[in-house]
């Protein structure tokens, strides 16, 4: 496309030189041609005055001696003979052939004709005896072409100068046009083969910046489904967890016989399927798109929903629960399904990984640009709160797949919070989620990322959740 526009304006650009070029040099050069024969006309006329007055050779020759072309050689005239075959009478240089002559004083009407070196303008005049005399003066070749030479020049190089310009600004717009169009094929064949990341810059002319920005969203979409695909594939099986450690806990209390075995062994089995399910889905980018306006839900109402299904097991196990902060409504940029699952994450981690009789409590606490919820325990503690908080770190247990705090470090920092985890008051974890009031933005508070709060324990630590 590039090559195709500059040979378009080279041809354009060619063609209108050439069509305004040549006239105007052909105009230029009969205006030279003019001037030359027109200042010979003058010369000539100077005489004429003389000539009608007397044919004294000797005034005469003062005559053409004063004009600018006598004066050079350049001026003659010829005076015809008395009567029918008298001698004709020829003052200055003569250069016109005869018969040029005879034909003027026989049609009385200026003409030039070609002699040596040059033209010869023949201007009739008539005489005081009737007859008519012939004013030569001679034009060299020089003067009908001065300038003419200067003038092509002149003209070739505004015409070379148009042809270079529309070139090189033909090939500038062909850059302009053909980069966006190559780097947009370029990323189309890159994220077909499978590189997500390939994105074009949103320049160049208006429909392909609007191809570029299509493109770029459509890239945006298809990695934001694959991630949310992947995502919830081991989020749901994540969330699979809760009934299976309700089924567990049962199945713990069916005390002896081949039916208890059974079923502990089935649901043993069973997680170890959902764990499966969970790694082979997690190598899933984290999901980057913000909670959409006016999405979002009442925390109060959340928080009170699940400790209601998670007291009956703590009722089961002798644990006690506190809940405090969740009298009134707490709406955040959170939607249900996704403050749920982490609830039931970091609630789930709490009865998994501490032994039975273990308090815990859950506190919700509404600040002016942020909400946040505490999940505290009177357990063993993590061990290394940093690898608690990677994705996928399962610290090596049967039983883990060390997605639970991912899913709820990916719920806070979608709004721009984070997630610490440091010692409770109960003597065992707490685990702080920041929930963002703001826009979602990735850039709206200062806080995003997660914040791990270390300290040094005298007790053993427990895995990593």
């Amino acid at each position: 496309m590039r090559w195709a526009l500059v040979k378009v304006a080279l041809a354009v650009t060619v063609m209108v030189v050439v069509a305004f070029a040549v006239p105007l040099g052909l105009v230029i050069k009969e205006m030279a041609r003019d001037r030359a024969f027109t200042n010979a006309e003058r010369q000539a006329a100077a005489i004429g005055p003389t000539l009608s007055i007397t044919t004294d050779r000797d005034q005469l020759e003062r005559a053409v001696a004063s004009t600018q072309a006598g004066a050079a050689g350049r001026m003659a005239v010829h005076i015809p003979g008395p009567g029918e075959g008298g001698e004709a009478v020829t003052i200055g240089t003569g250069r016109a052939a005869a018969k040029d002559l005879a034909t003027v004083q026989r049609v009385p009407r200026a003409s030039t004709t070609e002699v040596s070196g040059g033209f010869a303008l023949l201007q009739p005049t008539a005489i005081s005896t009737g007859r008519i005399a012939i004013v030569e003066v001679y034009v060299p070749e020089g003067e009908v072409t001065n300038g003419i030479a200067t003038a092509w020049l002149v003209l070739a190089g505004v015409g070379a100068a148009l042809v270079v310009g529309s070139v090189a600004v033909a090939d500038r717009l062909g850059v302009r046009m053909v980069q966006p169009a190559q780097r947009l094929a370029r990323a189309a064949h890159e994220l077909g083969e499978g590189k997500l990341g390939a994105r074009v810059p949103e320049d160049g002319p208006t429909e392909l910046k609007s191809a570029a920005v299509a493109f770029n969203s459509m890239a945006d979409q298809v990695v934001q489904l694959l991630a949310n695909e992947r995502e919830l594939a081991a989020d749901l099986s994540h969330r699979l967890r809760t009934p299976l450690t309700v089924l567990r806990l049962n199945a713990a209390s069916l005390g002896d016989g081949p039916a208890a075995d059974q079923t502990r062994a089935a649901v043993e089995q069973l997680e170890r399927e959902v764990d499966v399910i969970i790694r082979t889905a997690r190598e899933a980018k984290p999901q980057t798109q913000p909670t959409g306006p006016g999405a979002g839900c009442d925390a109060s109402e959340v928080v009170r929903e699940r400790m209601d299904f998670w007291s009956a097991l703590a009722e089961d196990e002798g644990r006690k629960v506190r809940v405090a902060g969740v009298d009134r409504p707490v709406r955040i940029p959170v939607a249900r399904p996704e403050l749920v699952a982490a609830l039931d994450a970091l609630l789930g981690n709490v009865f998994r990984h501490t032994p039975e009789g273990t308090a815990f409590s859950v506190d919700l606490h509404n600040g002016d640009d942020a909400v946040i919820i505490l999940v505290s325990d009177a357990g063993p503690g993590i061990a290394d709160p940093e690898a608690a908080l990677a994705r996928g770190n399962s610290g090596g247990r049967d039983g883990s797949t060390g997605l639970g705090l991912d899913i709820v470090r990916r719920v806070a920092e979608s709004t721009g919070g984070d997630v610490r985890i440091g010692h409770s008051v109960l003597g065992g974890t707490e685990v702080r989620i920041w929930i963002g009031l703001g826009d979602g933005r990735a850039d709206a508070p200062a806080r995003r990322g997660h914040r791990v709060v270390r300290r040094r324990r005298t007790s053993a630590g427990r895995a990593p959740r």
